[in-house]
């Protein structure tokens, strides 16, 4: 795996990719070091993005600018990942920019309201944050949940708002300002 860090409107991210696709995703809030410790771990090393690696990293700059960004088109390597995690990423990746589900739901859609807690485990073990949503899925009340990256639930809710989302409204509606 291959690695490049680069600076937005957010923070400095961190991403990893190998000749299938991004493998790995670090969001903001790492000091600079911490960040090249966390992207470069089990052996990937720094690289020069080739130009789809490129057009990914713009997508991200353009989410950090605010823009609205649909990743779903974006060529994933989740080599290694349990196949229950691949199938919820699957799910999440439908959930577009500014819309939110719930672990519940996204248990039900995946066969089974019991396995709540596996879509929140899958969530905190997701490879590759923004780019696989998780942010976008919130606990039952409308409450946020937890959020394994920098900042924790923090960096949730700022991900969300940046999305038009306030987090308290019902699960998949957004408020408007008016």
């Amino acid at each position: 795996m291959e690695t490049t860090t680069f600076d937005t409107a957010l923070g400095e991210f961190g991403i990893g990719w190998t000749d299938t696709g991004v493998a790995r995703l670090q969001l903001p809030g790492l000091e600079h070091a911490d960040l090249l410790a966390r992207i470069n771990r089990d052996g990937a090393r720094p690289g020069e993005p080739p130009a789809a690696i490129e057009a990914v990293i713009n997508k991200i700059e353009d989410y950090a600018e605010g823009e609205t960004v649909d990743f779903s088109d974006v060529v994933l390597d989740l080599a290694g990942v349990p196949a229950f995690h691949q199938q919820a990423y699957a799910l999440l990746v439908t959930i577009g920019w500014g819309k939110t589900t719930t672990y519940g739901a996204m248990a039900r859609q995946l066969g089974d309201v019991t396995l709540s807690r596996a879509v929140g485990q899958a969530m905190g073990a997701n490879p590759i944050p923004l780019i696989i949503p998780c942010h976008r899925v919130l606990a039952s009340d409308g409450k946020p949940g937890g959020f394994s990256a920098p900042g924790g639930a923090g960096s949730k809710l700022r991900m969300l708002a940046l999305e038009g989302v306030a987090v308290g409204a019902p699960a998949g509606q957004m408020t408007f300002g008016f």
